[in-house]
């Protein structure tokens, strides 16, 4: 079974950093382009950051300068760094995998949530 399984999510205060990992199973992790995503209560779901297999990464232009995302080729990880967070970051964040070589699919982990409040 495909699974990813997200963590590193929490209450953090604005300016502080905080870091998400995606430990996924189940797929031949170097043929996908991982991504993250979050939703805020009442918005629609925004694509954060996505990094492919070789390390090619694009960022939302919200969070561009203050996360950055990597992957463990190793291990099967993809993380993001959340740097200076603000209170709009606050969402459910969701680890995304999209296959790239061969047929095309995707999965997705349950979410976690970060919460940026004083």
């Amino acid at each position: 079974q495909v699974q990813l399984a997200e963590s590193g999510g929490g209450l953090v205060q604005p300016g502080e950093s905080m870091r998400l990992s995606c430990k996924t199973s189940g797929i031949i992790f170097n043929i996908y382009q991982m991504g993250w995503y979050r939703q805020a209560p009442g918005k629609d779901l925004e694509l954060v950051a996505h990094i492919s297999p070789t390390g090619s990464t694009h960022y939302a232009d919200s969070v561009k300068g203050r996360f950055a995302i990597s992957r463990d080729n190793a291990i099967n990880v993809v993380y993001l760094q959340l740097n200076s967070l603000k209170a709009e970051d606050t969402a459910v964040y969701y680890c995304n995998a999209d296959r790239v070589i061969g047929e095309r699919n995707q999965y997705w982990g349950q979410g976690t949530q970060v919460t940026v409040s004083s």
